[in-house]
């Protein structure tokens, strides 16, 4: 590390924090002027809009678009170096091109952890409370009733039922059915289920019906009320709007395998935003390096052109994205080959930029 390895460093992270500031503070001012009447409606208290809502919104918002904020930070000092002939002066000591993004890759990888740790621990804490204020002071998201739920809650043991409602705590046309192998060996049905909020997984079923089947041997039992310990709860179908944001990435990943092995299938955005946070680090490296590429090279359109160039390939990065993951939710691409689809495309870019940089 040598003194002009610093003074990239510095104006990078100086650069991609002050581009952060900025646009924040402006995205800061916009919302609340949109939110402000909804909130006043509901009489929320400035404490909780300060330290529940915008404490948690800045960094949610400044993670979701620090792609762009990287690529626009690289784009603006490397021009400025270009433009004042310091690349070149670089050039003439006989330092390369490779060694010049030494530091770049430096800060690359501070911005690259820096943004994994926010994403995976630090955000969803936050966006728990977000999330919160939000149901309370501005629109509900929680999702009260679902329909058509389907789960094994244990092995060889798959629960069903038609309807759940979450205000009474009960699910109508209850089935459980129990395998052995391929075989059927118990069907209970039950008019209602109840889920009890004192004790864990703890149900009550009314008007219950059981056939019990022994080879050629069947017997039924009838009752008006039983209790019984059944391994699911409420949270496991009511799936509030975007609740993988409420998770961090150990939970994630608990959560995506324990679905999978319930049987359930609308777990996708889980695996999407498991997948992303990840995706969305290394898309640090690759940014850079176009944006050096890109920029280093001085030119009679100076920085107006790079920055021109840069936002068009930023905002379609993060556009192309958006498009991938929807694949993946809404078709049969894999959710980890749709999350790193545009990494790979623009790595390509990135290399090909690489090659056509002043060596």
């Amino acid at each position: 590390m040598k003194k002009l390895d610093y003074y990239i460093i510095k104006k990078f992270l100086g650069t991609y924090v002050f581009a952060i500031a900025l646009i924040i503070s402006i995205a800061v001012v916009f919302d609340f002027n949109e939110r402000m009447d909804r909130f006043m409606q509901h009489n929320a208290p400035w404490s909780a809009i300060i330290f529940d809502y915008y404490l948690n919104f800045i960094p949610y918002f400044a993670n979701l678009f620090s792609p762009l904020f990287v690529f626009i930070s690289v784009i603006f000092f490397t021009s400025k170096l270009a433009e004042n002939s310091e690349i070149i002066a670089m050039f003439s000591t006989g330092m390369s091109f490779k060694r010049m993004l030494k530091p770049y890759m430096i800060s690359a990888a501070i911005i690259a952890v820096t943004t994994f740790c926010l994403s995976a621990y630090v955000i969803p804490r936050g966006s728990v409370t977000r999330i919160n204020f939000e149901d309370k002071y501005y629109k509900p998201r929680k999702k009260s009733t679902a329909r058509n739920i389907q789960l094994e809650v244990d092995s060889g043991v798959i629960a069903y039922m038609e309807r759940y409602e979450d205000f009474s705590k009960t699910g109508y046309r209850f089935s459980l059915d129990k395998f052995e192998g391929k075989q059927l060996v118990s069907h209970l049905t039950a008019r209602s289920i109840t889920y009890d909020t004192t004790a864990l997984h703890r149900w009550t079923v009314k008007d219950y019906m059981i056939r019990t089947m022994d080879g050629m041997k069947e017997s039924i039992t009838k009752g008006d009320r039983i209790d019984t310990t059944l391994f699911m709860e409420p949270a496991d179908f009511l799936i509030t709007k975007n609740q993988q944001e409420m998770l961090t990435s150990p939970q994630l990943s608990v959560y995506i395998d324990h679905q999978k092995q319930r049987g359930f299938a609308n777990i996708k955005e889980f695996e999407i935003e498991y997948h992303k946070r990840i995706a969305m680090s290394f898309a640090s490296f690759i940014l850079t390096l176009i944006g050096v590429s890109l920029s280093s090279r001085k030119s009679k359109g100076g920085m107006g052109l790079h920055l021109g160039v840069g936002l068009a390939l930023s905002f379609s990065y993060i556009l192309f994205q958006t498009i991938a993951s929807t694949f993946a939710v809404n078709g049969n691409v894999p959710p980890f080959i749709a999350v790193w689809i545009p990494n790979v495309l623009y790595a390509f870019i990135a290399f090909y930029l690489y090659r056509r940089a002043p060596k």
